[in-house]
């Protein structure tokens, strides 16, 4: 055969094997190392955001756009109710019980200023197993695992920290017997800025991500960022940019510009070539919290944000990897925040912690274009509030079970059951049909599992046996600027 020939041939072989090929592009090489931006909003709800919930009044055009192009989890669950327990899941793959973050250094359900406590520095956070894989790693907007020095970002695996310590809300004032500062503006260990202006971070924290995205384009990262919003206040606080633009009034003008935030970190990939090689995970902390007047909202859950019924740990989250997390799909999995730590270290060939965790790698729910059975299914999702033990559930069952008011310090939600319930939460979504009268096996298998979670992480005053201790200084002092 003739030698041009033979190149033709070849030539024709070699399109019809790319046209054939799924159209991967370099992010779905086996060898390459995604990046991972992970966004986490504050006290915002399941029915705040426009896909997971069609009837709300605020518009969510870029997170419609990206479950669009990713997939959305029905079944995710923060592993608290509160911001600072649910923090600690994040970042160390564990129940918050078990890293002994579960409870402030006051007796309270979140760390306040100037706290004697903090998540441990010798714990492995997310950051600091993929930093031992050369990525850079930046937190980027609300910490609230500790505000002393040892307890900061910078201190947990981050090589740059640039946000507040602490919630939005904790302003100048003194309460729990201590002075609190003004709210500080910080750039890894340094204040500089206070207070800082709520009505502009969600802005200034954009600004700074996209700058860090910029800045390390080369390389591998992982970028967390925290936003501050909506917030724990009673009124929440846009831009001005956004203020009155919503159908919702001010809470929902700080969903609007949440949206708006999340659109110029999903731009800024695209613009830099990043897009098909990074992971971005959008969520929240806990659910939305009572607000008066009323805005936020867990639909179609029951309950509300600082308690342990659905609406107050069932979180909207979506993944988004072009080509790789199946677009358009959903996923109802049991999932939970304490699985990204386990999954993201698989993905970036970054070896575990060398003790014990509670998150599993869900690799498989992310990127499998049919679902399958959780891991939680075998081995029961716990739900605690403070010391105690709520809830337990596997498959389509939730328990809640017997309720000690002494130990739940009085903050049981009116409309979440004090005697022990059982509802299928996956089909009787507003839990609507309690039963277990007609299942007492799931109740028997529930129990039992409930029994194991307090031997190993413990309950009420039982000390678990699996319980690790958090970090303590012994004169904590204010985050103020540095003269």
């Amino acid at each position: 055969m003739h030698p041009h020939t033979l190149r033709t041939l070849a030539l024709l072989a070699a399109t019809l094997a790319a046209l054939c090929r799924p159209h991967y592009a370099s992010a779905a090489d086996a060898t390459a190392k995604p990046n991972f931006i992970f966004i986490l909003c504050d006290n915002l709800g399941y029915g705040d955001i426009a896909c997971f919930n069609p009837a709300t009044k605020h518009r969510t055009p870029r997170l419609d756009q990206m479950a669009a192009e990713g997939r959305k989890f029905s079944s995710f669950y923060s592993c608290s109710g509160v911001c600072t327990p649910s923090r600690a899941s994040l970042m160390t793959g564990c129940y918050p019980r078990r890293v002994n973050m579960h409870v402030s250094d006051t007796g309270g359900a979140v760390l306040q200023p100037v706290a004697a406590k903090g998540l441990h520095p010798a714990e492995d956070t997310i950051a600091d197993v993929l930093k031992r894989a050369d990525y850079a790693t930046a937190c980027i907007g609300k910490w609230h695992l500790g505000d002393q020095p040892e307890f900061l970002p910078t201190r947990q695996g981050f090589d740059s920290f640039f946000g507040i310590p602490y919630s939005e809300d904790m302003v100048k004032g003194k309460l729990s017997g201590r002075e609190w500062p003004e709210l500080p503006l910080m750039r890894d260990e340094k204040v500089v800025e206070a207070p800082v202006d709520a009505r502009h971070l969600t802005r200034r924290l954009t600004e700074e991500a996209v700058k860090f995205i910029e800045a390390n384009r080369e390389r591998q990262f992982f970028l967390y960022f925290p936003e501050a919003a909506p917030g724990s206040r009673a009124v929440s606080y846009p831009g001005p940019q956004f203020e009155g633009r919503s159908a919702n009034g001010l809470y929902g003008d700080a969903i609007e510009e949440l949206d708006w935030s999340a659109g110029q970190i999903l731009d800024t990939l695209k613009r830099l070539g990043l897009d098909e090689n990074t992971i971005v995970v959008w969520t929240s902390d806990n659910g939305a919290v009572s607000r008066n007047p009323p805005q936020g909202s867990n639909a179609p859950w029951r309950g509300m944000g600082y308690s342990t019924t659905e609406g107050g740990m069932r979180m909207p989250c979506i993944i988004r990897w072009p080509h790789l997390v199946p677009a358009r799909s959903v996923c109802d999995d049991v999932c939970t925040m304490m699985d990204f730590l386990p999954t993201f270290a698989q993905l970036a060939g970054a070896p575990l912690p060398d003790k014990p965790i509670d998150g599993q790698n869900m690799r498989t729910s992310w990127l499998a274009t049919r679902t399958s059975p959780s891991p939680y299914d075998e081995t029961g999702f716990f739900y605690y509030h403070l010391h105690q033990l709520q809830a337990v559930r596997a498959g389509d069952w939730k328990l809640y079970l017997p309720l000690d008011d002494k130990i739940a310090m009085g903050r049981v939600p009116k409309r979440q059951p004090q005697a022990l319930a059982l509802f299928d939460v996956r089909h009787d979504l507003h839990e609507d049909h309690e039963a277990s009268a007609m299942h007492p096996e799931i109740v028997r298998r529930l129990t039992l599992l409930a029994g194991k979670a307090r031997s190993e992480l413990g309950d009420g005053a039982q000390r678990g046996t699996g319980q690790r201790e958090a970090g303590h200084v012994d004169a904590p002092r204010p985050q103020t600027p540095t003269p």
